[in-house]
């Protein structure tokens, strides 16, 4: 079942789970934890601690770079996957941008 769709009546939670308060602190630790156990077998490798523990730096931190660069493109495929519309996504920003544009004209007029 791992990455399938999931039934209709689920794309209410779906759509909460990826665009919803913490969907990005989800998504992050659902591609940053499956990866930990392995890079901590870099502990058993003899020697100076620093030594593994700089291994497992250089493979963590482009890791999280592009766990984090992809996260947009990645929560759109899953929006597409379950039906959803993918403008989801931007309703925040455009939010935001919506309130700062009516503040600014009422501030300085149009």
């Amino acid at each position: 079942m791992f990455g399938r769709t999931l039934p209709v009546e689920m794309r209410e939670w779906v759509c909460q789970d990826i665009v919803g308060p913490g969907g990005s602190r989800r998504y992050l630790l659902r591609w940053i934890l499956p990866i930990v156990p392995l890079l901590l077998l870099f502990l058993l490798i003899p020697g100076p601690v620093w030594i593994p523990m700089s291994m497992m730096l250089l493979l963590l931190l482009p890791w999280i770079y592009f766990s984090v660069a992809l996260m947009p493109i990645w929560q759109r495929h899953r929006l597409q996957q379950h039906g959803l519309d993918p403008a989801l996504l931007g309703t925040k920003a455009r939010a935001r941008a919506d309130r700062e544009r009516a503040e600014y004209e009422r501030r300085f007029g149009r």
